[in-house]
């Protein structure tokens, strides 16, 4: 009786470890596909889509596709691009059918201005990734939520809120929208080095515009504790998290909305860009110049 016993629990045993064995062998297909589905998605991981990409690229800037360099400082303002051409000693400069861009050989740098909010933000994430750039900076201007920020503060953005539209299309609303952490450490070396002060913490992406005068819409920010609000960040860190493009993000207090004549006026937006614009993108363009010397490497899991 007891050796019967034996061999029927021995049978079940190996019928359930065949059976677990099974159930894994299909989970790991089921995990294989998905990938591969995500994965065709992207422009690295669809030829079609990578050649399309390449050809856009093109024709938005003007910019020949082996002008880009590996390093890529993003902007939502000609004077930005106007002011790169003057610093660097050997700008090449285009204008395409939407956007504008200018590269430096010396400098191993391009800068490219794509315009404003987070559809075009996303756009310029998914192009780029043709490229496949080492390091991306965004200098982007921002609105001070908290009330110690003044016109002329960096802050180095370790998060953004995702309360535009864009980056829904991309990952799932749980998932945070963060920057390449290396990158974000590496500019911030280069502000201690120059001397510059910055803070850091969670910014509030938005696709409202006219966000200045709707109350509900401030108390909300003031109660998600959020230092500043601007409208592509986001939908850039998510994008380019997808695409597998290593980006960082600097941005200049522009304006102090939340205060009592603080909104930004055609005047005060003339002074911001005179002032603090230059160092801006010095510190962009110092970043990732010596980000391909001076930088860690960065690894990206394979999804």
């Amino acid at each position: 009786m007891s050796k019967k016993k034996k061999t029927k629990k021995s049978k079940k045993s190996k019928e359930s470890k065949f059976q677990t064995s099974i159930d894994e062998s299909l989970m790991d297909d089921v995990v294989f596909f998905r990938k591969e589905m995500l994965r065709g998605k992207t422009i690295r991981g669809n030829v079609e889509k990578a050649k399309i990409a390449k050809d856009m690229l093109e024709r938005y800037t003007g910019h020949r596709f082996k002008d880009f360099q590996k390093q890529i400082i993003l902007t939502n303002f000609h004077y930005y691009v106007e002011r790169f051409n003057d610093i660097v000693p050997d700008p090449i400069y285009t204008q395409g059918s939407a956007f504008k861009a200018s590269s430096s050989k010396k400098e191993k740098v391009t800068i490219i201005e794509f315009g404003v909010g987070s559809a075009m933000a996303a756009l310029i994430g998914e192009l780029m990734s043709a490229v496949e750039p080492r390091a991306v900076l965004f200098l982007g201007l921002a609105g001070a939520v908290h009330r110690s920020l003044e016109v002329g503060d960096f802050v180095l953005p370790i998060a953004s809120i995702r309360a535009e539209g864009v980056s829904k299309h991309f990952l799932p609303p749980q998932v945070p929208a963060l920057p390449t952490f290396k990158i974000q450490k590496f500019v911030s070396q280069i502000l201690v080095e120059n001397g510059f002060e910055y803070r850091t913490g969670t910014i509030h992406s938005t696709d409202l515009r006219f966000w200045e005068f709707d109350e509900k819409f401030k108390e909300n920010l003031v109660d998600e504790r959020v230092l500043a609000v601007e409208m592509e960040t986001a939908a850039l860190f998510t994008v380019c998290f997808v695409s597998k493009v290593n980006i960082g993000a600097l941005l200049l207090i522009s304006d102090t909305p939340m205060k009592p004549g603080g909104i930004k006026t055609k005047s005060s937006a003339a002074s911001v860009f005179k002032n603090y614009t230059d160092t801006h993108i010095e510190i962009g363009i110092q970043a990732m110049k010596e980000i391909s010397g001076r930088g860690e490497k960065i690894r990206h899991y394979t999804w």
